[in-house]
Formats: structure tokens, C-alpha cells, sequence
């Protein structure tokens, strides 16, 4: 084991990737400048990989407590304090993995404005690595609201053609749920007196009345408006199609492999530990919400006609499983929404690549405009197999641990809830296998297809790690559930306390 020491770890993995800003910034505009810019972006990504393994392989999973904490005085009563707990660590871990496969995969389809692009991108690693490992209220609001500036900018300037459209849409959906959150940000520090999170957890599990029943109520709903629409959940959900089809192929990749999962992470950290009264009440309309993101957006998928909407809709459909599992409020739900979320980044990130491999040959996204690939493109068919098989949930993949696991935590809290989203698997198998056998079998009939060229050393090594960890995790899921294993045991310890003592005075 390599030891960290006292070293504040999690600020090197945070803010290692503005160093390599720093650098692009001062480099020419010209053709080496451009090259110079890609190979230190992709450098600094590898290197922030590489940093963040050594907080895995320090991790203790014997304790729930947060580890690796660093805590300094910021202004007034705010802290700048981080640490990471088995809910959130992974996390961290997911977003350093993918960038460094992003920087690749934009490597040729780039061309224009390419220093500012990889410096949007290395920005946002920052603030999304901020967001998961942040333990002040305000701290993490800021994470949370400035990662919008970098991917509003890398849809609207690097996306297709309506892609101003698409990022404001993205911008003022996000932006309208968060303002609420700051009000009730603003709300518990008044009550409270704190915005450490850890402080507020540890006081709402000894004092479940912290915050009275009432305003329980208006405080969840106030962090549910943000999260939804991150996660997204239906309704609010009709950004994410519009932002993954104009995104560049690494913008789609960033925005379902992790911003989708910040709305999932608010819910494990703030919903559930801090407002378990509400969380208990509304968590019926959490599962009709759920239920309806898995059965109608499946559906809308099987009518799509652009590869990248119906992915995008089918997004919405494994976020249903995951907020489902959340809200189920024990062990095998919360631990299958976790699996499912991070077995989710690999998934789709691959498969958006895979989008964006024959768009950089075809130029166009329509599913009639392909078929027969399997003929010329027998790597990519054997990849986008893989991922397509992980999406619909096949055992042996890890898309299939999450979405059990989900299911069986539903199962426990109310059978109809877990019935009906069971239909959303059968759904998920039509339009994923419908799309694969349009894009990959038949005849290989149109003219534009004939001189297709299969994938490069470069996108096999962009897929390959991607390949290789959805079969592990398919087979063998312990590394995962190794790590959250004693958090969401107290988590969900802490939140049945919480109902048990409530329901005690009210009875009193």
C-alpha cells in the first residue's frame, strides 16, 4: 500500500487540473499550440487518475466516517472543508477515469478553438471532483452551480447546429432548481447554525426534529427541485435530449457519465440523512415519478430516429431505477442505486462514444442512415454489443447488478413500485436491441457505408478499459460494494432510527 500521509490529497486531485489550464493558457494559437494543448490536457488527466487511485487504495471500508478530511477557516462561519465517505469516494474515481478518455476521444473530432475546449474540460473536472468530495453547504453549492459555466460553454460553442438553444435550456433548467436549494441553504444555517455537513447529519440523526415536520417538507422539496432536474427526472427531463444530441461526443460522455449522477448524489447526501421525516412521506411520489421515468421515456426511446436522443432517453429510464432505489430507504435499494449509478457512467459514457466513433466517419446520427456494420466495423459491432447488452441489463454485465439490486430494494418497501418498473427492463431490451440491430445487422447497402473504416489503436484504447470494467463489475461487483458497504449501513441505520423516534413522540 502506498501511503498518503497527512498530504491533503483531495485538494491535489481537485485543483491538479487548473495547473494544466495554467499552462494551456500561455500556449500560441497555432497548429502546435493546438497539439501542445491536447497532450498536457491529457497528461494532467492521467496524472489526476493516477493521484486519485492512491485515495482508493488508502480507503478504510471499515469505518463510515469521512476520511482524508481537510478543514481550514474560509470567511466568517464557512469552512473550506472536504473528505470523502464509501458513498462519495467512487465518485471521485469515476470522474478522473473518464476525462482522460474524453481528452482522447475529442483528439481529431476537435479542431477548432481547441486550447479553450481543453481548458473548459480540465475546469470542469475541478469543480465535478469538488462536488463529491465538498463537506460545507456553501462550499459544495458553488461546486455545484459554477460546474453549469463550463458545460453550458462546451455545448453552445463546441455542439451542433442548434446547439445555443440546447445550452441555454440546459443552463436555466438547472439553474432555476438550484436557487431553491440556496434558499433552504440559507434556511438550515439559520436553524442550525452550521453548514458543515457532517455536523448536520450527526445532529439531525441524534435530533430527527432538528428541523420541525414542516419544514422538512419545504426543505425537501427545495433540494428535490435541483436534484430532479440533474438527475433528470420526468417531467423536468426534456433538457437532457436537446443537450446530448447538440454536445460534442466528450460533452455527452461528461454529462451522463457524471453530471447525471450529482442529482443521485444530493438525494444520499442531503434528502435521505437530513430530512428523513419528509423523505419517508414523499417517497410515494419519489416512486411514481420513478415509474413513469422507466415506462414512458422507454417508451419515447423506441420511437426515436437519432442514435444520440434515443441514448439520452434511455438515460432518463436507469435514473428512474436509481432515484427508485434511493427512496426504497434500505440496504439492497440504496446499494443497487449506487452500483447502478456508477455502472451507468461506464455504460452510457461508452455507448456515446460509440456514437461518436461512426459520426466522425458518417456525419450524421439517423439510425436509417446505417446498418450492416458488423461487415466492415467487426470491433466496433463486438464493443457496442457490450455496452448495448450492459444497457438492457444482461447478467454477466454490470448494468445488471444495478438494476437487481434497485429492484430488490423496491420490492422490500412496495411490490407494485417494483412490478411495474420491472416492465421498463422488458422496454429497455426492445429500443436497445431494436437500435443495435438497425445500426449493426442487415445489408450493408448504402454506398456511403461501403469504404467505413473500423476502429483506430486510438479508439480501441478509449474502449477498451471501458469493456474490460462493465464484464468485471458484471461478474465480480465486490470492489464497488466493498466500499459502500458500511456507509450505507449507517446511513440507513440512521434514517430508521430517525422514523422510529418520531414516530415515538408522535404517539406520546
Amino acid at each position: 500500500m502506498i501511503s498518503i500521509g497527512t498530504s491533503p490529497i483531495l485538494s491535489l486531485v481537485t485543483f491538479l487540473p487548473l495547473v494544466g489550464v495554467l499552462f494551456i493558457m500561455f500556449l500560441p494559437d497555432d497548429q502546435s499550440g493546438r497539439r501542445n494543448a491536447r497532450w498536457i490536457a491529457l497528461f494532467v488527466t492521467i496524472f489526476t487518475f493516477a493521484l486519485s487511485l492512491l485515495i482508493w487504495i488508502n480507503f478504510d471500508t471499515s469505518t463510515p466516517a469521512y476520511q482524508f478530511v481537510e478543514e481550514h477557516a474560509w470567511f466568517g462561519a464557512f469552512k473550506y472543508k472536504m473528505g470523502v465517505d464509501g458513498i462519495s469516494m467512487l465518485f471521485v474515481i469515476l470522474t478522473t477515469f473518464l476525462m482522460p478518455l474524453c481528452i482522447l476521444a475529442s483528439w481529431e473530432s476537435v479542431k477548432e478553438r481547441v486550447t479553450e475546449y481543453m481548458i473548459a474540460f480540465l475546469v470542469l473536472e475541478t469543480l465535478m471532483i469538488g462536488v463529491f468530495c465538498a463537506l460545507d453547504l456553501v462550499l459544495f453549492y458553488l461546486f455545484f452551480e459554477a460546474g453549469l459555466i463550463p458545460m453550458f460553454l462546451i455545448i453552445g460553442v463546441w455542439g451542433g447546429a442548434r446547439r445555443v438553444y440546447a445550452s441555454y435550456k440546459f443552463f436555466l433548467y438547472t439553474l432555476l432548481g438550484s436557487v431553491l436549494m440556496l434558499l433552504a441553504m440559507m434556511y438550515m444555517y439559520w436553524t442550525a447554525g452550521t453548514t458543515d455537513i457532517p455536523e448536520l447529519i450527526d445532529e439531525v440523526a441524534k435530533n430527527p426534529t432538528l428541523f420541525t415536520a414542516e419544514a422538512q417538507w419545504w426543505l425537501w422539496l427545495a433540494f428535490f427541485a435541483s436534484f430532479a432536474v440533474k438527475m433528470p427526472m420526468w417531467p423536468v427531463h426534456t433538457w437532457l435530449p436537446d443537450a446530448h444530441v447538440e454536445a460534442p461526443t466528450a460533452g455527452s460522455v461528461i454529462l451522463a457519465g457524471i453530471l447525471l449522477k450529482m442529482g443521485g448524489y444530493g438525494f444520499l447526501r442531503f434528502s435521505i440523512p437530513m430530512f428523513p421525516l419528509a423523505s419517508i412521506e414523499l417517497a410515494p411520489l419519489v416512486f411514481t415519478l420513478s415509474v413513469i421515468s422507466i415506462i414512458y421515456t422507454s417508451l419515447v426511446a423506441l420511437a426515436q430516429e437519432d442514435v444520440k436522443k434515443l441514448i439520452a432517453y434511455s438515460s432518463v429510464a436507469h435514473m428512474g431505477f436509481v432515484t427508485m432505489g434511493i427512496f426504497a430507504g434500505n440496504t439492497q435499494g440504496i446499494d443497487g442505486a449506487i452500483f447502478q449509478m456508477l455502472s451507468h457512467g461506464l455504460v452510457s459514457a461508452a455507448l456515446f462514444l460509440c456514437v461518436g466513433i461512426v459520426y466522425d466517419r458518417m456525419h450524421t446520427r439517423e439510425i436509417a442512415a446505417y446498418g450492416g456494420l458488423a461487415n466492415r466495423m467487426p470491433i466496433y459491432a463486438f464493443c457496442f454489443m457490450v455496452f448495448t447488452m450492459a444497457n438492457v441489463g444482461l447478467p454477466g454485465t454490470s448494468g445488471f447488478v444495478g438494476e437487481f439490486l434497485t429492484l430488490l430494494g423496491a420490492f422490500k418497501a412496495n411490490t407494485w413500485v417494483a412490478f411495474l418498473a420491472t416492465t421498463g427492463v422488458v422496454l429497455s431490451a426492445g429500443y436497445a436491441l431494436y437500435l443495435y440491430r438497425r445500426v449493426v445487422f442487415g445489408e450493408l447497402d448504402k454506398p456511403k457505408l461501403m469504404s467505413i473504416q473500423d476502429m483506430n489503436m486510438r479508439e480501441i484504447a478509449v474502449m477498451a478499459p471501458l469493456v474490460i470494467l462493465t464484464i468485471l463489475f458484471g461478474f465480480y461487483p465486490a470492489p464497488i460494494l466493498d466500499v459502500t458497504a458500511v456507509s450505507v449501513k449507517n446511513l440507513v441505520a440512521n434514517y430508521e432510527a430517525a422514523i422510529q423516534t418520531t414516530t415515538a413522540l408522535v404517539a406520546q
